[in-house]
């Protein structure tokens, strides 16, 4: 890539990101051009479509938020790690629309993205197997379950106040097995 085209695209990332974290990841192309100073064809002909460039620049952001999740797994019991990982990526939708967004699955084209949210299934998965192996966690609980409920905060963080909060403790008294 020439010296000029890979400067553009440098400034193509950081406008992205800088709009991605203020508006969230469905801001306009042109905006994100015109922070630029490039072109919207500049931006397809760099990146191919919205989901190249969106894969370019949040999936590294988005799987880092994921590991901050996993890192705060903590408890004594496999029931608290289970549930504090919940929250921990609770946290982080609630934190970061953008974040929000992608494990929401707002863009399924992006293969990136999608990696992500398998990615937050995944790690959940031995949370999830020790806890049913314990008795906390009722037996009929699966990662596809989890799935939705990542889906399913991605709409209550967008209500606001915190409500997210309360849902997931809901949601969760509904999974345990030992109440």
């Amino acid at each position: 890539m020439r010296a000029d085209a890979r400067r553009n695209a440098e400034r193509i990332r950081a406008a992205a990101a800088e709009a991605f974290a203020e508006h969230g990841i469905d801001v306009p192309l042109e905006d994100i051009a015109r922070r630029a100073g490039v072109s919207p064809g500049t931006i397809y002909h760099r990146f191919g479509s919205r989901e190249g460039l969106t894969d370019a620049v949040v999936a590294d952001v988005a799987a880092e938020k994921l590991a901050t999740a996993v890192a705060a797994t903590a408890g004594a019991t496999p029931w608290e790690r289970f549930s504090s990982y919940v929250f921990a990526l609770g946290a982080a939708q609630a934190a970061d629309p953008t974040f929000n967004a992608i494990v929401a699955r707002r863009h399924p084209e992006s293969v990136a993205l999608r990696e992500v949210t398998s990615q937050a299934v995944a790690h959940a998965a031995p949370l999830m197997e020790a806890a049913q192996a314990d008795g906390t966690l009722r037996d009929d609980v699966s990662g596809e379950d989890l799935d939705r409920l990542i889906w399913l905060n991605a709409q209550a963080v967008r209500l606001g106040d915190d409500w997210w909060r309360r849902s997931l403790e809901i949601f969760l008294n509904g999974l345990r097995a030992d109440r």
